[in-house]
């Protein structure tokens, strides 16, 4: 496909709720689907975690090629496919595509890391302050100094993530180059900011919820091995529904774009 034909379109603030309900709807055409991506890119973060510093930097680095994956299988729900085990990787089979795909990984990577030096950088002299000479430093005042690096990093990592959110479809699919693919999302999310807002808010207002639900059911002296299953299962669950909505959204801002 031509790249210059791509147009994002300017979508109403109510689409963020649409791309839920959207989602919702995909999932419900094969749960079963959606739920092993869910435990299998769980089992992928757990295992990274085994490994400090060097496992996290190999998921970050996956991060794009796992979102064209899940790209993928919505597209193939959203047409009345249904996915078989074969057919989670075969897009990664396609010649170039992880080659690109594991490329842009190592750019959002690296742009990870810029991003959190910049974020600590002006709060370097706090920071060496709050850890002191002492054999065992404060840590309630070193969390306080790291209040500011926070903020800091969490507003330069939300225009992070409007430039590589829709990256890995128009690289994958339509095969634009880095910079383009970049410059597409960026433009793709300004243009779509309040629906975007809409359905980041509403799910960190889910994530929020269930922790007050599940706060609240300790209180009532359940055991704990009953809380901890059920933790998990309604992590697995809302996040195979996350998962679903990725495709609605790229699908109704590209609308007019046919992927290869």
């Amino acid at each position: 496909m031509n790249p210059v034909n791509l147009q994002a379109a300017v979508l109403p603030t109510g689409a963020g709720w649409g791309w839920i309900i959207q989602g919702y709807a995909l999932c419900r055409r094969q749960p079963s689907a959606m739920l092993f991506w869910s435990v299998a890119t769980s089992f992928l973060i757990n295992l990274g975690a085994i490994v400090p510093i060097l496992g996290q930097a190999i998921l970050v680095i996956l991060t794009p090629l796992l979102t064209f994956l899940t790209l993928c299988a919505g597209r193939h729900l959203s047409q009345g496919q249904r996915m078989l085990p074969g057919m989670w990787l075969a897009p990664a089979q396609t010649p170039g595509t992880t080659r690109t795909l594991l490329r842009l990984g190592f750019v959002y990577f690296g742009c990870s890391v810029l991003t959190a030096f910049a974020a600590v950088l002006p709060f370097m002299t706090q920071l060496l302050a709050a850890m002191g000479t002492q054999d065992q430093p404060d840590y309630t005042i070193f969390a306080q100094a790291m209040t500011g690096p926070l903020i800091l990093f969490g507003i330069f990592y939300v225009i992070l993530s409007a430039l590589f959110w829709h990256a890995p479809a128009l690289m994958g699919w339509h095969r634009l180059p880095l910079r383009r693919a970049l410059f597409y999302s960026m433009v793709a999310c300004w243009r779509n900011k309040w629906a975007i807002l809409l359905y980041v808010c509403t799910w960190a207002a889910v994530f929020y919820g269930l922790h007050l639900l599940l706060t609240a059911l300790a209180g009532t002296g359940l055991p704990t091995t009953i809380l901890v299953w059920g933790s998990l299962l309604l992590d697995i669950v809302v996040t195979a529904l996350l998962y679903s909505t990725f495709y609605p959204i790229y699908a109704t801002i590209f609308r007019d774009a046919q992927a290869d």
